[in-house]
C-alpha cells in the first residue's frame, strides 16, 4: 500500500481530522482517506451504499435448496393438526 507523507500540514486542520476520527471511531489514516476521496467525489453517499449492496445481493444466484420454506404452509399444517 503506497505511504503518504504531507510536510506542513497545517495544525487545525490536523486536529480537526482527529476530532473527527475519534468522533466516528475510525484511525486518523481511515478518515484522512475518506476526507480525499469525498473532495475527489469518488465517495458513495449512505443511500448508493445501501442501495448498491442490495443490488448486489439481489442478483446473487441462490439454490433452489437454500431458499426459505414457505412459512404459510407450516402455519396450516400446524392449525390442520
Amino acid at each position: 500500500m503506497p505511504l503518504l507523507q504531507v510536510r506542513d500540514f497545517p495544525e487545525d486542520v490536523y486536529e480537526e481530522i482527529t476530532f473527527e476520527a475519534r468522533r466516528r471511531n475510525r484511525t486518523i489514516a481511515q478518515q484522512t482517506t475518506i476526507l480525499i476521496k469525498k473532495g475527489l467525489g469518488e465517495e458513495m453517499s449512505n443511500r448508493e451504499r445501501r442501495k448498491f449492496a442490495v443490488e448486489k445481493t439481489l442478483a446473487r444466484d441462490v439454490p433452489q435448496q437454500a431458499k426459505l420454506p414457505d412459512y404459510v404452509q407450516f402455519v396450516r399444517e400446524d392449525r390442520d393438526r
